[in-house]
């Protein structure tokens, strides 16, 4: 089953997430996908704007917990040289691992083209790893941000999009609580560029790409290239990415992180993202 469809239209090439029952989870055939589409826009002249967008409730409800917890459980009981010891954990390797993802949506903010993307539903954890990459965000008024995981399991593969988002107070208000985001609420602080009604998303997106793509496509590149050549020395970009990803495969293995993939393997994982959610009262821990 394909994870993602193409679409074309004057100029712009739409990316759209296609697997709503799954909420659009990250998975690695998504992560492929993806990569490959990213890269076949920026390759192609007659493409000036690449869209993104989601079919279903969710724009990306983060990467699939069923398969991700399960992996780094069988991780943990392979076993090494020595009878009856755990495989100890490879941090360049799990590094390598999260940072092809890392790496991949970053093509989001690295490609020549501008990149624009609608989102409504959740698009949290590892949505927003994927889609705070986005040149330009435009959200439903449906929409909801944040990084769950910093309350464990995980921290941000690419931090500095949080801090050019939001400047650097409000990137730690919320990652030191992992607190959800609504979509006007990030438009107001300057996270997204704007929230519109529900059923205004598609044609609004669809509008500011169009109008977008009446630019020459080397104008729009050579602009690109300027303002993101300030976002690399302001920001660090590679460094923040590298740490990111370090941190992010610390966090799924310090005692805590151990400790709740355990837990997600005894109760299964929407169980465990409730329990870790309930003192917040939000996310998994919501009855609505």
């Amino acid at each position: 089953m394909p994870a993602i469809r193409t679409e074309d239209d004057n100029g712009v090439r739409n990316l759209i997430f296609c697997r709503p029952d799954e909420y659009n989870t990250i998975t690695l055939e998504l992560r492929g996908q993806l990569e490959a589409a990213l890269e076949a826009a920026d390759a192609d002249p007659k493409v000036k704007v690449v869209l993104i967008t989601a079919e279903g409730p969710a724009f990306c409800a983060g990467f699939g917990l069923d398969w991700s917890t399960a992996a780094q459980a069988a991780a943990e009981s392979q076993i090494s040289g020595e009878p009856g010891s755990k495989r100890v954990w490879d941090s360049v390797a799990d590094m390598r691992m999260i940072g092809r993802f890392a790496s991949t949506f970053a093509k989001l903010h690295s490609i020549s083209k501008p990149t624009l993307a609608a989102v409504q539903g959740w698009c949290i954890a590892g949505g927003t790893d994927m889609i705070l990459n986005a040149d330009l965000i435009i959200a439903s008024e449906s929409a909801r941000f944040g990084y769950p995981p910093a309350r464990v399991w995980g921290t941000p593969e690419a931090p500095w999009v949080w801090v050019a988002r939001l400047g650097l107070e409000r990137a730690k208000r919320y990652l030191f609580t992992g607190d959800e985001i609504t979509a006007r609420e990030a438009a107001e602080m300057g996270m997204i560029l704007e929230c519109v009604p529900d059923d205004q998303l598609a044609d609004r997106a669809h509008e500011l790409a169009h109008r977008m793509a009446l630019m020459p496509l080397n104008q729009l590149q050579m602009m690109k290239l300027l303002l993101n050549d300030v976002a690399r020395n302001m920001y660090a970009p590679e460094a923040s990415r590298t740490l990111g990803t370090l941190f992010d495969g610390v966090a799924r293995h310090t005692q805590e992180g151990l400790d709740w993939v355990s837990r997600a393997m005894e109760v299964g994982f929407r169980e465990a993202v409730r329990e870790r959610d309930d003192p917040f009262g939000d996310y998994g821990s919501r009855k609505d």
